[in-house]
């Protein structure tokens, strides 16, 4: 008889673990640390994150995988191939400069964000968002999506009295909860329907259903695909993002704009490309409308966004996250219509990694700015390389690098593989609207990138940048530069291994 007992790979699952068991010892050692010692808890998160990336080395040498199915080795819960290892160094990178940024807003905060919580939110949410990629059944996908977005809804509303950011965590966790609730419904449906929840059984026999419940199934495919959607911030799922942003703290709002991205997108690829490629006849044109769809209203929102008014700046940077996840969604549309949809999937990863770096950069320098104009407007970046000329350059790099314009090659070489992707799968359409989003962005990129350089009102005054942000921009600075100058790291560094 064999064993029912499941091995566990420790290695494999290392990095999204470590994460976990450091932010329960940042909680419980919160107890124990007197007020003027909490800053320490930020640099035991700051360490436990870069030792949880580092964790990934080991695991370079092959795939691995883990709470498989006794007696089908292809039935694994949890998988270490490429595509994870690849998507979990991009959270956990991202989870580790949104912490370097947030030892300095704690400290400005002045205890109106209790430290202890907050670090342990932090930790948590990038434990599950490391989960994710590596899961290979539905139940595991829902849980760690789950474990991603709860500790998120706290983070944002975590500042003590303060209104705003109350609403906003208030607008996030009702409509994600929504989502929750319909992919729940959705994944319901598949396992009534083929009896199983693992991804790779799922691809089998949801070819095989029978009449009566392909439309059933159907349904299913569709409600699990809504929640993923609503993750990547796609139209109509969108509305949450320039509130949520500027309720949170700025060091979540960058969090969120990557490191949630990375959670819907690993998860969306995931479901169509695995679990339902013989329904990209329904997931692939409905996912070529949301690009379409949230690329054009992303940028128009962006557009339309008053230099004077307060927060105008974070409320650009959201409204542009929602048309760069256009971009991103255009590839994985691509994967239904294409002959070789690893290639498409490939060219979601590379630009997500730039999408990263250079965003992550951003609201760096939005933090810096925040310090001593706390309503972070455009016009509040005016004359900034005359206040603080390397914050001004790198800023102007990282806005170019969106833009897609030289010298940020690293930008225009991801857009030009996302073309390539869209092109290849036929979808001559998609390409022309992606054209034209991608004219509509060079216009409000450009104009904040050259409001940097004129001559400030009034005097010019200087400001002490703090040590972790300075890592944060410099690091962010040093991948961008380093990218520009070999972007073709990145496509083979993105290379997902899914098939």
């Amino acid at each position: 008889m064999s064993s029912l007992v499941q091995s566990v790979d420790w290695l494999a699952i290392a990095p999204p673990t470590l994460a976990a068991v450091v932010g329960l010892v940042v909680l419980v050692a919160d107890l124990f640390v007197g007020e003027a010692r909490k800053a320490v808890l930020g640099w035991i998160s700051v360490a436990g994150l870069a030792a949880a990336a580092l964790l990934l080395l080991p695991l370079l040498d092959g795939d691995r995988a883990t709470f498989c199915v006794t007696g089908d080795a292809d039935a694994c819960s949890y998988v270490a191939d490429r595509f994870t290892l690849v998507i979990q160094l991009l959270v956990l990178g991202g989870a580790l400069l949104a912490a370097l940024l947030s030892v300095t807003a704690l400290k400005d905060a002045d205890k109106e964000i209790p430290e202890g919580e907050y670090w342990f939110l932090l930790l948590s949410s990038a434990a599950g968002a490391a989960l994710l990629p590596a899961s290979r059944d539905l139940a595991t996908l829902i849980v760690a999506l789950e474990v991603a977005s709860l500790p998120a809804f706290a983070l944002v509303g975590i500042r003590r009295g303060d209104r705003k950011s109350s609403e906003a965590a208030l607008k996030f966790f009702l409509s994600s909860v929504t989502a929750t609730a319909v992919s729940l419904m959705g994944v319901s449906f598949v396992y009534a329907t083929t009896g199983t929840l693992h991804l790779t059984r799922i691809a089998d026999r949801i070819q095989h259903v029978d009449g009566q419940f392909h439309t059933l199934a159907q349904t299913g495919v569709v409600l699990t695909l809504v929640g993923f959607a609503f993750k990547t911030a796609a139209v109509p799922f969108h509305f949450w993002v320039p509130d949520t942003y500027v309720g949170a703290p700025l060091p979540i709002a960058a969090y969120l704009s990557v490191v949630g991205k990375a959670v819907g997108f690993s998860g969306l690829i995931l479901v169509t490309v695995i679990a339902f490629p013989s329904y990209a006849d329904v997931w692939g044109p409905a996912l070529a409308a949301l690009a379409a769809l949230t690329m054009t209203v992303g940028n128009v929102g962006a557009l339309r966004q008053r230099s004077t008014r307060a927060y105008s700046a974070v409320r650009l940077l959201a409204w542009s996250s929602v048309g760069q996840a256009g971009y991103l969604l255009v590839p994985i549309a691509s994967a239904a219509y294409s002959k070789d949809a690893q290639k498409a999937i490939g060219s979601t990863v590379a630009y997500a990694l730039m999408y990263a770096a250079v965003n992550l950069g951003a609201f760096a320098v939005a933090a810096l700015v925040a310090r001593t104009r706390p309503l972070n407007r455009i016009s509040d970046y005016r004359g900034l390389y005359a206040r603080n000329p390397l914050s001004a350059l790198v800023l102007g790099f990282f806005l170019l690098c969106l833009a897609g314009l030289p010298p940020g090659i690293i930008g225009l070489f991801a857009k030009v593989t996302v073309f390539s992707a869209v092109v290849d799968a036929g979808l001559g359409w998609l390409a022309v609207v992606m054209a034209v989003n991608v004219v509509i962005a060079l216009f409000y990129y450009l104009q904040w990138t050259t409001l940097l350089f004129r001559a400030p009102e009034g005097e010019p005054g200087t400001h002490r940048v703090p040590a972790p942000l300075t890592a944060a921009i410099a690091l962010t600075a040093v991948l961008g530069v380093a990218l520009s100058g070999a972007p073709q790291l990145v496509l083979r560094f993105s290379e997902t291994g899914l098939f």
